[in-house]
């Protein structure tokens, strides 16, 4: 297999036969455009005259390798400071853009970072009694209204002052300027460090939302920056532009919709990559489906007509024998390439890669839903089968119709799943405790010649939630919700965080089942239990 690499500073991008040519046709058209030299000097106009608006206020991210370099200063001061009283335990509250970025930043770097992206008591509750004593807590909110961010900040005020310490001298908000949330620092005294406005949420890797938890947690973040200022040079050029090739590759590679994510290093890059560019193409009924895979030959990976194998590294070539396209560099200049790169895909896929206009559904139905039930039981519905630990609810009766267990669930679950389509799971549980449901995909995936994804709820809903709603109609999916053993409250609000999850999971439901996508929703009486019988079931069909 014959292939041709692109190389620029210090990424490396590599293209084989198969997307080789749609590539160069994709890149040729650009030319013509001038698109590459107009992105690198932030022209809003290339998306398209619906776009411009919303792009005229989000391509700060461009000039980030030089711009985020003022922050540095203040980052060391703040270092230095939680340093002197003790607080090395970082935990970060922060959804989607907020939080993805510095979590692979931390785990690549081999820091350690404490990540809150769930309204799971149990997480989150474990997280509040783990060093208080020595935690310092970033509140991560570009809009500074993010309802998951918003409850984890009450419940560590609580805990702060019940514990006799000042909220004031373990808070650290970042934030944009002017938002609630700054005004709400400037109230109580949280340090506070303001992001670039012109920057859009999952575009901030190398803004102060990747860069203030990241290097509270002992990374040297000017080395970030460094590896993404090496790539600057090449952004304008129409060859020689590794960013470009990616960008061409992921836009041009007609009737391959499903990008499946490989790599093992920079750790949790696919993650970040899979928000970045479901949220940014998945909508008007198109766009790049990302399916992150365990590893480059993952089991139930196979190669389909409408899928592109994409591998990553942080240097050296990556070795993946089905590949088609190989992106090679350290982790600052991946961040870079691949926000270059997703603007790249959208201006070829003729959507705007900025806006996400359906992320907003499910948090209205979430509001919607606590309001209606007040003090009462959310409507969770009426199961139509119950199997040892778990309950199976669906608003489709007829869609399981003749199911006597969860082996015939998941059986008429995976029959549904169109040609050209794909089998979401999506967990509302604990992230730790609950590690075991992340195991399903690579089980269900050796069970269907389509991708599967798998998502932690309610953090995949600042991600491929976007795209499940607004990507193609051709989504089929599975949530999974678990009972809660020890709930915890959200201070001054009439909800606690487990009934915020569920209410979070029925509203993403509702809006799933309201476009008509088949869904079940599996709610496991006892989590272990559920998990262990789920597994069995799917262990017991045919491969």
């Amino acid at each position: 297999m014959s292939s041709d690499q692109v190389h620029a500073g210090n990424l490396t991008v590599t293209l084989r036969d198969a997307v080789r040519a749609p590539a160069d046709a994709a890149k040729a058209r650009l030319a013509e455009d001038g698109a590459a030299a107009r992105l690198a000097a932030r022209d809003a106009t290339l998306w398209g005259p619906e776009a411009e608006a919303e792009a005229a206020v989000r391509l700060g991210w461009v000039d980030l390798p030089r711009t985020s370099r003022a922050l540095l200063p203040e980052l060391d001061r703040l270092v230095a400071e939680k340093r002197a009283a003790g607080l090395d335990h970082v935990v970060l509250a922060g959804m989607g853009g907020s939080s993805l970025a510095p979590e692979v930043i931390t785990a690549t770097r081999g820091a350690e970072l404490t990540t809150l992206d769930t309204t799971d008591p149990q997480q989150v509750g474990r997280a509040i009694a783990d060093r208080l004593a020595t935690t310092v807590l970033v509140v991560s909110s570009k809009s500074g209204g993010t309802v998951e961010t918003d409850s984890h900040r009450r419940a560590y005020e609580q805990a702060f002052t019940d514990a006799g310490i000042d909220p004031a001298e373990r808070i650290v908000v970042v934030t944009d300027p002017g938002s609630p949330l700054a005004e709400l620092a400037a109230e109580r005294g949280y340090r506070t460090v303001l992001a670039d406005p012109e920057v859009g949420g999952r575009y901030s890797a190398l803004t102060a939302f990747g860069l203030v938890p990241s290097a509270l947690a002992g990374v040297d973040v000017a080395s970030l920056l460094d590896e993404a200022d090496a790539l600057v040079p090449s952004l304008s050029a129409d060859s020689g532009n590794p960013a470009l090739e990616l960008g061409a590759a992921l836009g041009g590679f007609t009737g391959h919709d499903k990008v499946v994510l490989a790599g093992a290093t920079p750790v949790g890059l696919g993650d970040w990559i899979e928000q970045l560019v479901a949220e940014s193409t998945g909508k008007s009924g198109r766009g790049l489906l990302p399916v992150v895979v365990e590893a480059a030959a993952a089991p139930g990976f196979t190669p389909a007509p409408d899928t592109h194998l994409v591998a990553f590294a942080e240097s050296g070539t990556p070795q993946v024998e089905l590949a088609d396209t190989l992106v090679s560099g350290p982790l600052g200049a991946q961040f870079l390439a691949w926000e270059y790169a997703t603007a790249v895909a959208g201006r070829l896929l003729g959507i705007d890669p900025f806006n996400q206009p359906n992320v907003q559904e499910s948090k209205d139905n979430t509001k919607a839903l606590l309001e209606r039930a007040g003090d009462g039981p959310l409507p969770a519905g009426t199961p139509l089968l119950v199997d040892g630990a778990i309950e199976v609810y669906s608003a489709d009766v007829a869609l399981l119709e003749g199911a006597k267990d969860v082996g015939d669930v998941l059986t008429t679950l995976l029959r549904a799943v169109p040609e050209a389509g794909y089998l979401a799971v999506m967990a509302y549980l604990d992230r730790v405790g609950d590690a075991a449901a992340a195991d399903l995909r690579p089980v269900l995936a050796a069970r269907t010649p389509r991708p599967v994804t798998f998502g932690w709820g309610p953090r995949f809903l600042h991600s491929t939630g976007q795209y499940h709603k607004g990507g193609p109609q051709n989504g089929v999916f599975l949530q999974i919700t678990g009972d809660v053993v020890a709930d915890l409250p959200v201070p001054d609000r009439p909800y606690t965080f487990g009934r915020l999850q569920m209410a979070q999971a029925l509203g993403d439901l509702g809006a799933l089942s309201d476009r008509g996508r088949p869904a079940v929703r599996l709610h496991l009486r006892d989590r272990a239990a559920g998990l262990a019988r789920l597994r069995q079931a799917l262990e017991q069909l045919e491969a």
